[in-house]
C-alpha cells in the first residue's frame, strides 16, 4: 500500500485507540428476581450509534482492499445513521462524502452528515442502492454498500466487535454468559457477528432478531425465501428492509420475534421513565423482543440474563417517535402498548 492509505489506516486506528468501550448496564426490573437484562449503550460513540464500528470497519474494509485512495470519493446508500458514521471517517480522511439517503430522513440525521461535510442525496427508499452505485460508477468512487458488506468487513472472531465487547463485560455478572442476546436488523450485519462469534466461542448463548413491521427479514427467516421484497418501508428508522439484505444471516439466527410499530414507540416511552433518558426506535424494537424473552424465561421458572442495546440516542427523534402530535397524526395508538409494559413492570408477566 501507498504512504496515503497507510496514513490513512493509521488515522483510524488512532481514533480507535482514543475511543472507550460503550458502557453495559443492568436494568432494574422488580417483579423478576431470577432474570437480569443488561442493555449495551452503543449510542456514546462518537457518532452517537451502533453504525460507528460498521463505518470503522468498512473504511478499513476499503483501504485493505485497495478501494479507497487519497481522491475517492465515497458514497453510501443509508437511513442516516450509517452515513452520519461515514461522513465522520471521511473527514477524519479528508475525502469527500455523498450519502444517498430516503426523503423522509429524519433533518436531525441530515444536519449531522452536514456536520462532517457530508452532502446528501435524496432519493424514495426503494432507489438508494441503484442510485448509489450510478453515482460511484459517474464519479469514479466507492460505493461502500454497508448492505453487502456489513457482514464481511467485520472480524467476527474477536478484535474488540460488538459479540466479544458483550462477553468481556458480562464476565463478572451472576449469570456472565447470557441466555439470549436480542438485537434488530439493519443491514444484518450486528446479528451476523453476534452470531458467528456465539458458534465460534461454542457459548450456550441463543440470538434473537428483532424485526418491526414493513420488514421482509422475518418472512423470509420463517419461509427461508431470500427474494422477498416490500413496497413498504420501515417506519423504524436505520432497521428493517424492504429486501433480503446479502449481510443478512438468517443461519445463525435461533428465533425472530415481529414488533408492531406502536410497540417499539412505547416502549421507548416506557424506557425514558425507566432509565431517565430518550432512546432511538429501533433501541425499542430490541427491548420490547427482550421483555418478551425475559416473560417467558420467568414463567418457565429459569434463571439467567438477556442482553440487548440501545443503538442510539433519542434525541434525533424529538420531532417524530417523542412528539404526540406526530404519532396522533400517523394513526399510532400507543396506550395498549403502554399498559402492557407497565402491568409487565408490575407484575414480570408479558
Amino acid at each position: 500500500m501507498n504512504d496515503w492509505s497507510n496514513q490513512a489506516i493509521g488515522k483510524i486506528e488512532a481514533d480507535f485507540k482514543r475511543s472507550a468501550d460503550t458502557h453495559l448496564f443492568r436494568v432494574e426490573l422488580p417483579a423478576i428476581s431470577n432474570i437480569d437484562l443488561y442493555l449495551k449503550d452503543e449510542s456514546t460513540h462518537p457518532t452517537g450509534s451502533l453504525k460507528h464500528r460498521l463505518a470503522r470497519s468498512l473504511f478499513l474494509y476499503g483501504l485493505c482492499n485497495g478501494l479507497i485512495a487519497e481522491d475517492t470519493t465515497v458514497i453510501e446508500s443509508s437511513s442516516g445513521s450509517t452515513a452520519v458514521s461515514e461522513a465522520y471517517f471521511a473527514k477524519l480522511l479528508g475525502l469527500p462524502f455523498i450519502a444517498v439517503v430516503p426523503k423522509r430522513t429524519s433533518q436531525k440525521k441530515i444536519d449531522k452528515i452536514s456536520f462532517y461535510d457530508g452532502k446528501c442525496h435524496f432519493v424514495e427508499p426503494g432507489d438508494i442502492y441503484a442510485e448509489a452505485a450510478r453515482l460511484a460508477n459517474e464519479l469514479s468512487g466507492h460505493y461502500m454498500d454497508q448492505f453487502t458488506n456489513a457482514e464481511r468487513a467485520t472480524d467476527w472472531r474477536g478484535n474488540n466487535n460488538i459479540a466479544d465487547s458483550i462477553y468481556a463485560q458480562m464476565s463478572a455478572e451472576p449469570a456472565p454468559i447470557p441466555t439470549w442476546i436480542v438485537v434488530s436488523a439493519g443491514t444484518g450485519g450486528t446479528s451476523a457477528t453476534i452470531g458467528r462469534f456465539i458458534r465460534y466461542k461454542c457459548h450456550a448463548t441463543r440470538l434473537c432478531v428483532a424485526d418491526p413491521e414493513n420488514s421482509v427479514f422475518y418472512e423470509s427467516y420463517l419461509s427461508g425465501d431470500r427474494s422477498l421484497t416490500s413496497t413498504l418501508g420501515s417506519n423504524i428508522e436505520g432497521i428493517g428492509r424492504p429486501r433480503v439484505e446479502p449481510s443478512f444471516i438468517a443461519s445463525v439466527i435461533d428465533r425472530m420475534i415481529r414488533v408492531p410499530d406502536a410497540a417499539s414507540y412505547a416502549t421507548i416511552h416506557f424506557l425514558q421513565k425507566l432509565l431517565n433518558r430518550r432512546c432511538g426506535g429501533s433501541t425499542g424494537t430490541n427491548v420490547y423482543a427482550a421483555l418478551q424473552i425475559i416473560a417467558e424465561l420467568n414463567a418457565a421458572g429459569a434463571q439467567g440474563s438477556v442482553v440487548s442495546m440501545i443503538c442510539d440516542g433519542g434525541e434525533r427523534y424529538l420531532d417524530t417517535y417523542y412528539n404526540e402530535q406526530w404519532l396522533s397524526d400517523k394513526g399510532f395508538d400507543l396506550n395498549p402498548y403502554r399498559e402492557k409494559l407497565e402491568a409487565f413492570y408490575e407484575s414480570g408477566k408479558f
